[in-house]
């Protein structure tokens, strides 16, 4: 590539003056147009002139969209810069327009960086709706139904002995098992993967690498350019954030090739087991998918499914330290339904209701994404009386839906599973994961049936297997209600825990299980 000239660089210092100009009128007049509605929007905070609520969407925002919530309501209105959004702390609210007006609320805003630079338009989470979306969705939900979701029974219950192994090996390092546990059960059911050793393998970091960019590049404010669009004009050279996210995109590009590539080349061998991606190879031309389509198809799953699962086992840990009681009732059970003599099975779900509950509440007490992924009005709306325009970025507050007392009672900061359970400790009848943590209408977590299974499991085996509590030499406080903000997940602030066999034959009984689910 020839070198620059002054007459280049001038060229492009005009190019951007031109860009800056632009955006800035763009902005008065999308700031005019929305000032123009605030009498019929639902309530919200003062903003700056011209750019309204853009620099409040800062720090600790689960904290920010609280404290705005007992000000105005359950619908608080941004003004960001021209950009309605639309916080929702209301489960009800939320289902109202997520669920029965799926319709026009099942879009997803434009993400720049996180969906179209850093994904290619092809991470199905936060891709728009349209033919490719609907392939994508189509083909994951065929592979992870209730009903097929128990092919995987054998991988889930692998994987649970294996981390129960583990921590009981080294308690020190339960964070490290935890994700052991999540990749390398997610690579075997997408990828037909053999059980992955160690947190240091390639997958894993590849996993947790990518999993922070993007939840990075899709929280809330996090780029300007989503704001102000024209700044994708700025050439590459003066944009960093636009040249980083390029690169990783082809990088996980071919990550998630090479992976798609050896599940059909160990097809083309003869040796063919039962996975996601061999589901989606042999009905390609069915879901009309391309070979890009299909390797991020499954990559999505691959990302998403390990980070979200890790850290829900990351907060059921800590709940387990922090509730003593909790783990001796869920032993309890254990030691009356299963005894000293076996692990706990799928087999036992039904006859578990305090462990179901005990999984329940754990995905209730920590959303781990506090506030989803935003969803988008297609077009103008009302809703009590309020307006709600056309483009408006609709977030929801998972954690305060979570949290509600009108729905969940008074004690909702606390871990208590007996909330689900009725007066005989029977599971209470519901139509729903009692719950808001997978999300809404047509955008709900397609996975859910997975990892509620693959929670079960974990749980089931660890608290059969294993007494939880303070490490010893772990004196200071135990930070129940702080957390570690990566982006878009939310994980405990570290602790230390001891991990014991609760009776001797524990080891021998799990590397028996060990033994047999692995022949």
């Amino acid at each position: 590539m020839a070198p620059l000239t002054v007459v280049d660089r001038l060229r492009d210092l005009d190019n951007s003056i031109l860009i800056v100009i632009l955006v800035f009128c763009v902005l008065i007049l999308r700031y005019i147009q929305a000032q123009g509605s605030l009498h019929k929007v639902p309530p919200g905070p003062q903003g700056l002139p011209i750019v309204g609520n853009l620099f409040q969407l800062r720090g600790d925002l689960l904290s920010v969209f609280n404290k705005w919530q007992r000000a105005f309501g359950d619908l608080v209105y941004l003004n960001v810069a021209g950009q309605p959004m639309l916080v929702i702390s209301s489960g009800k609210i939320a289902t109202d327009l997520f669920d029965r007006r799926s319709a026009n609320y099942s879009e997803r805003p434009r993400m720049i960086v996180g969906a179209e630079i850093l994904s290619g338009g092809l991470f199905f989470a936060i891709r728009a709706r349209d033919s490719v979306w609907r392939s994508m969705r189509r083909a994951t939900h065929e592979a992870m139904t209730n009903r097929v979701s128990r092919q995987y029974y054998p991988m889930q219950t692998t994987e649970a002995v294996l981390l129960a192994m583990n921590l009981l090996k080294a308690p020190e390092q339960w964070n490290k098992y935890l994700r052991r546990n999540a990749a390398s059960l997610i690579m075997t059911m997408v990828y037909d993967h053999p059980p992955i050793q160690s947190d240091s393998d390639p997958s894993v970091r590849d996993i947790n690498n990518y999993a922070k960019k993007l939840g990075v590049a899709t929280r809330p404010g996090a780029h300007f350019v989503e704001f102000f669009p024209s700044m994708m004009n700025i050439p590459d050279r003066f944009s960093k954030w636009k040249r980083d996210a390029k690169y990783w995109f082809e990088r996980y590009t071919s990550v998630f090739k090479n992976l798609v590539h050896n599940v059909a080349k160990r097809t083309d061998n003869g040796n063919i087991r039962p996975c996601i991606a061999t589901a989606l190879i042999d009905k390609a031309s069915v879901y009309n998918l391309s070979e890009q389509q299909i390797a991020w198809t499954a990559g999505t799953l691959y990302v998403a499914g390990s980070d979200t699962t890790a850290t829900v086992m990351s907060w059921l840990l800590l709940a387990l330290v922090a509730y003593p009681d909790v783990q001796r009732r869920a032993q309890n059970e254990l030691d009356t339904v299963i005894g000293h003599s076996r692990i706990p099975t799928f087999a036992d779900f039904d006859h578990l209701p305090y462990i179901q509950a005990v999984v329940k509440e754990c995905i209730r007490w920590k959303a781990i994404i506090p506030f989803g992924i935003p969803h988008c009005a297609l077009q103008d709306d009302w809703y009590n009386g309020m307006f709600i325009p056309k483009g408006t970025i609709c977030i929801a507050n998972l954690q305060a839906m979570n949290h509600d007392p009108r729905v969940f009672g008074s004690d909702t900061a606390q871990f208590n599973p007996g909330r689900y359970l009725d007066a005989t400790g029977a599971m209470k009848a519901s139509s729903s994961d009692d719950h808001y943590t997978f999300g809404f209408g047509r955008r709900i977590c397609v996975g859910r049936h997975v990892a509620n299974n693959t929670l079960f499991i974990n749980a089931a085996v660890l608290l059969w297997a294993a007494k939880i509590t303070r490490a010893k030499d772990d004196m200071g406080p135990l930070h129940v209600e702080g957390f570690v903000d990566t982006g878009m997940v939310i994980h405990p602030i570290p602790f230390s825990c001891a991990i014991e066999p609760r009776f001797p034959e524990v080891s021998h009984i799990l590397a028996q299980e060990k033994e047999l689910l692995l022949q």
